[in-house]
């Protein structure tokens, strides 16, 4: 995403991930919320492809468009959430690109997602993704590492992460509702973090 082209190319390869894993989400979620977020999600990322970025200036403002997209497509708290995550990512996204960049710019998307759904590391929500990878990326920023090298490990992070929310008890949201019956599944919100951070380590550069 140091270009329009790579967040093109991301997009692309993040909505057919989404396509293959949308019915793989909607399981989790019937265990934990409406039974949508894979097909919402879809919706938002196929949108987002959609979008002509032939008249965005820089990633950061196409990054701001995708997440005006998924405001206005993804259903639920699932929308304003991840829609936030890039608008408030976009708005500080580096030029040049860097890992320091990147990172500062992570950490904006993740605080406007605390802000806006008020939920803390542990919570069983898309943050217990979310953080890890953001204090990753500010650990390789510190070493001087390539962005190359750090967005992998960033990756790595939330999908630890994702993995880490199948023993927690869920605190928020319609989750919270099913907090007995919650642990042993993983929150679908992280998962698909997880998804746009592992695409976007494969066209960041």
């Amino acid at each position: 995403m140091g270009g329009v082209d790579m967040v093109g190319a991301w997009l692309k390869e993040c909505a057919m991930e989404f396509s293959a894993n949308a019915e793989d989400l909607d399981a989790l979620d019937r265990q934990l919320g409406d039974g949508d977020h894979g097909t919402n999600m879809l919706r938002g990322t196929e949108t987002a492809r959609l979008i002509d970025l032939g008249q965005a200036d820089s990633a950061s403002t196409a990054l701001r468009r995708v997440g005006m997209a998924l405001v206005g497509t993804v259903g639920g708290a699932s929308g304003p959430l991840f829609g936030t995550l890039f608008l408030r990512t976009g708005a500080a996204w580096p030029s040049p690109v860097s890992t320091a960049g990147v990172a500062r710019a992570v950490r904006a998307g993740l605080d406007g997602v605390v802000q806006r759904g008020r939920a803390e590391a542990g919570d069983k929500t898309m943050v217990d993704a979310l953080l890890p990878a953001v204090q990753s990326m500010e650990a390789s920023a510190a070493a001087g590492e390539d962005l190359s090298v750090a967005l992998p490990k960033a990756a790595e992070a939330a999908e630890r992460g994702r993995d880490a929310t199948r023993d927690m008890v869920a605190k928020r949201g319609r989750a919270a509702l099913k907090a007995d019956t919650s642990v042993g599944v993983i929150d679908p919100g992280a998962v698909s973090v997880a998804i746009i951070l592992r695409t976007a380590a494969n066209h960041i550069r």
